[in-house]
């Protein structure tokens, strides 16, 4: 039997050791994985939904527009109501202005609102609407049916502002 080796030496092929190739082999491999796990760290991850317990949401009115709803928040604070109007049968707000937007929900009957340009809106039960700010945004909101109107409004006024503010009416046909 023939023996050219020294014994405790490792065998070299084409001037690389075996025991080196296996070695870059399995760091190659561990770096791989090692690489995919980070990658997968930085993938999103589903957040899991838990049921909710001890809320109770109630919907009190619910309205759609007629187009695209634009709402401009004031500059700075910004004081939010949430309130509730209800205009009799023959009733009118008067005309008024606001130093916010409005976002109004009509829940019941049929607002009649004449704007400052003499313009009619007609807004029944089930629609919303804006009404925009400003003195030169002047309107009159009128109930000309059989039942009550009831209104659900936020408003969005500048910190300290009143809700509204009264205004001369518009000169236009059977308004005053």
């Amino acid at each position: 039997m023939g023996f050219d080796g020294v014994v405790g030496a490792k065998s070299v092929i084409g001037g690389k050791s075996r025991g080196g190739a296996k070695k870059r082999v399995t760091l190659r491999k561990a770096l791989l994985v090692g690489v995919g796990v980070a990658a997968l760290g930085l993938l999103p991850v589903a957040a899991v939904a838990t049921p909710g317990s001890g809320v109770s949401g109630t919907v009190h009115a619910e309205g759609t527009s007629e187009g695209k709803l634009k709402v401009k928040a004031p500059k700075g604070r910004t004081d939010v109501t949430f309130r509730e109007i209800t205009v009799a049968p023959g009733g009118s707000t008067g005309w008024h202005t606001h130093s916010g937007q409005l976002i109004a929900v009509v829940k019941s009957g049929t607002l009649t609102r004449t704007l400052h340009d003499c313009s009619v809106e007609v807004t029944p039960a089930g629609t919303s609407f804006i009404e925009p700010s400003g003195a030169d945004h002047r309107h009159i909101g009128r109930n000309l049916g059989t039942e009550p109107v009831v209104l659900w409004v936020t408003y969005l006024l500048p910190e300290g502002s009143p809700l509204s503010d009264d205004a001369e009416a518009a000169d236009c046909p059977i308004t005053r």
